[in-house]
């Protein structure tokens, strides 16, 4: 495993702390008056769930977890499991949907998406960055619409809200950035 320093540490990573793996949440980098620069992070154990939040000196060196990624293929879901196929193996894998948190709803049938392994176990499902999907509902077209700042809430066939310039209409389909959740464009 390679050890990197407490300020290279950023939101997303997995490391091993106290020999239990951490998923990093958020990272602060503190410079208190003339006190020693430190990293203030959030974790969480990945075994367990439980949150946590630790302090490092800025030159501490961390251990980052070493971890195995593949692209799969999103087949369907079967309950609580989600089955996942190596296009270039043929190899079907069920992960919990727990895996995949939140973004469960942006999951659509031959996504690829990228898993991170530990040891053989999965840790995280990374979805593309963006999705095409479809207005189901949002307020009329109001007339002399333009791209101004003000935004208008717009239901998707996910059943997902987000927000949307007042021009677009309900059964137009637009591209959503799903780590935000928000809107990007119309799609093409």
């Amino acid at each position: 495993m390679a050890n990197i320093i407490a300020t290279q540490l950023r939101a997303g990573m997995i490391i091993n702390y106290e020999g239990e793996l951490c998923r990093v949440i958020s990272v602060e980098h503190q410079t208190p008056g003339n006190l020693p620069a430190r990293v203030v992070t959030k974790m969480k154990r990945l075994k367990d769930g439980i949150n946590r939040e630790n302090r490092f000196g800025s030159s501490d060196k961390i251990e980052k977890a070493s971890l195995e990624q593949q692209v799969l293929e999103f087949l369907y879901q079967d309950g609580d499991n989600l089955v996942l196929m190596n296009n270039e193996t043929y190899e079907q894998i069920e992960v919990n949907t727990e895996v995949i948190g939140d973004n469960l709803v942006f999951l659509q049938p031959n996504m690829q998406v990228e898993i991170e392994f530990h040891n053989g176990t999965p840790l995280s499902i990374t979805l593309p960055d963006s999705i095409v999907l479809e207005i189901l509902e949002t307020e009329p077209v109001m007339k002399n619409a333009n791209a101004t700042g003000s935004y208008k809430p717009a239901k998707l066939e996910n059943g997902v809200t987000v927000g949307v310039p007042p021009y677009i209409e309900s059964g137009e389909r637009i591209r959503v950035k799903i780590s935000e959740r928000t809107y990007i464009e119309r799609a093409k």
